[in-house]
């Protein structure tokens, strides 16, 4: 059984740990101000966004039989950890698609934004996980989302049938969603050609329709990252509340313990030092 002393130091540890968690609550509470702010001024960004992709869907239940022959999955995770079960959630969401996918017939490579995403999706699936990007700059901004639409492209983005970004959707402070987005490339010939309603210059459409799916593949990451980096404060700030409470539990079982311990060495003493003074009457 453990002493005294072990238990004084296992109390004392699990007060300073509670000391952290509840100073990392307070932390993501106070970031969380600044990631809903930018999170509406991404919303408000990407409005045009929608009109052209429509609203993003919920992957919890999605069949995925809208999606193309062949697509990119973007997940997006983040770099820190300590926040829940975002990343998981998402790693499970690119598995379940994935695993729909090709019973379906359909092809499916991965592009990872985030660290904490890589470890599970290369176990599970390191055939499909083609591009992984890490060490995002905190908070993201648009020239964030600019660079990685830039690396996806040069990764050949352009030549899958659609870029699915699989990402959490900030709620609230208590709720989030696993979401994702389809992007879809500007091609087609006759009726199906894009922007029919509008005039080009000669040899110029091409280019135009290029620069306008990159600008629009930059936009709809800008928007799931902040979207994404709001899910995770509030996760964080979930996650360090209940270690917060657990914490405080296993003080109050800690010392329950402590007491316990402590009471028998005291009766144990006095026992010998009634033993004694007996043995020494007698």
């Amino acid at each position: 059984m453990a002493t005294e002393k072990q238990i004084w130091n296992q109390i004392q540890s699990t007060k300073n740990i509670q000391k952290i968690t509840s100073s990392m609550k307070m932390v993501s509470a106070a970031k969380l101000k600044g990631d809903e702010g930018r999170r509406m001024t991404a919303i408000t960004f990407n409005t045009w966004a929608e009109a052209l992709n429509g609203p993003p869907k919920i992957i919890e239940g999605a069949t995925f039989e809208e999606l193309p022959q062949k697509v990119l999955l973007v997940p997006i995770t983040s770099d820190k950890g300590l926040c829940g079960g975002v990343n998981s959630f998402i790693a499970r969401g690119v598995r379940d698609c994935v695993q729909k996918l090709h019973s379906q017939g359909k092809e499916a490579d991965i592009a990872l934004i985030g660290d904490k995403g890589r470890g599970p999706l290369r176990r599970g699936m390191p055939e499909q996980l083609k591009l992984s990007l890490t060490e995002m700059a905190s908070p993201g901004n648009f020239t964030t989302a600019s660079a990685v639409a830039s690396e996806l492209i040069a990764a050949g983005a352009g030549d899958y049938d659609a870029v699915v970004i699989m990402y959490n959707g900030y709620k609230n402070a208590a709720t989030y969603h696993q979401m994702y987005k389809i992007i879809t490339p500007f091609s087609g010939e006759g009726e199906d050609e894009p922007l029919l309603a509008y005039e080009f210059e000669p040899d110029t459409k091409s280019e135009v329709l290029a620069d306008l799916h990159e600008y629009l593949l930059t936009s709809q990451i800008y928007h799931s990252l902040m979207d994404g980096a709001a899910a995770e404060q509030s996760s964080r700030m979930q996650a360090m509340e209940n270690a917060s409470k657990n914490a405080g539990e296993m003080i109050d079982s800690l010392t329950l313990r402590y007491n316990r311990a402590r009471q028998a060495r005291i009766t144990t003493e006095l026992i010998e030092i009634i033993s004694g003074a007996s043995a020494l009457e007698g």
